[in-house]
């Protein structure tokens, strides 16, 4: 996730119960943020949370409507 001028990246999904064990991310030297996480086989959705703000994955291709009125990325893990 690209975000140079953020304070914190988190990684929320349905592996996480959403915002209740948020993962922490951490940026590097050129503005991006990282974590490596193991997921459980099967398809799973995420978001970021930018600063307190919902944000998308621009990298995902796959995306579902969630009832928020805003789209999860997809992850599937074979």
């Amino acid at each position: 996730m690209r975000a140079p001028a953020a304070a914190s990246v988190q990684l929320v999904g349905d592996f996480t119960r959403w915002q209740e064990h948020p993962i922490l991310m951490r940026r590097d030297g050129d503005g991006n943020w990282r974590v490596t996480v193991e997921l459980e086989t099967g398809v799973h959705q995420y978001r970021f949370l930018v600063d307190g703000q919902w944000r998308d994955d621009p990298n995902s291709p796959l995306r579902v409507k969630n009832p928020y009125g805003t789209e999860d990325s997809v992850c599937r893990v074979i």
